[in-house]
């Protein structure tokens, strides 16, 4: 398998993105129910350019959302991420992480200062590598979400960018 290549998603990914989307679901990660497999994937919300595309050997292996926090003006210097999902077939090869710097990076080259993101508590893998890359835990919600019968911390995490 080669290094993934990191670019902008295009609205013909959107097959394929819904695909990882729905096969990589997981109460684990996810506070929403499983997407449809036919569901659409970019929407008036959710528009392409709000995302970065990793490819793996010429083919579609995972997604990064990054997005303003908020409308307000006050917080045009943050960017959050909100949503990656990596291909089962592609998992473990530093896909996830090659998304994640180049979304730090994508979003310090258009101003942002500061990227955060929200991680599920017992979401021991992905709070594992968002720390290894950079991100401090911020604060805590406790509880705030009962999924599968189970009461889910709601972990804010944030991390400085460029200088």
């Amino acid at each position: 398998m080669s290094s993934p290549l990191i670019r902008s998603a295009r609205r013909t990914d959107e097959g394929a993105l819904a695909r990882i989307d729905h096969d990589t679901w997981s109460p684990l990660h996810a506070v929403q129910p499983r997407p449809e497999p036919d569901a659409p994937f970019f929407d008036a919300r959710h528009e392409p350019e709000q995302y970065l595309v990793a490819e793996v050997d010429g083919e579609v292996a995972g997604y990064i959302r990054v997005v303003p926090p908020t409308p307000l003006p006050a917080s045009l210097h943050v960017r959050q991420i909100q949503g990656i999902a990596v291909a089962g077939r592609a998992r473990g090869k530093g896909v996830a992480r090659a998304l994640i710097r180049s979304a730090c990076a994508w979003a310090a080259e258009r101003g942002a200062r500061r990227i955060t993101l929200r991680v599920l508590g017992h979401n021991a893998p992905a709070r594992r590598l968002y720390e290894s890359e950079g991100f401090q835990v911020e604060g805590v919600l406790p509880g705030e979400f009962l999924l599968d019968g189970e009461y889910v911390d709601d972990v804010l995490m944030g991390r400085a960018l460029g200088g």
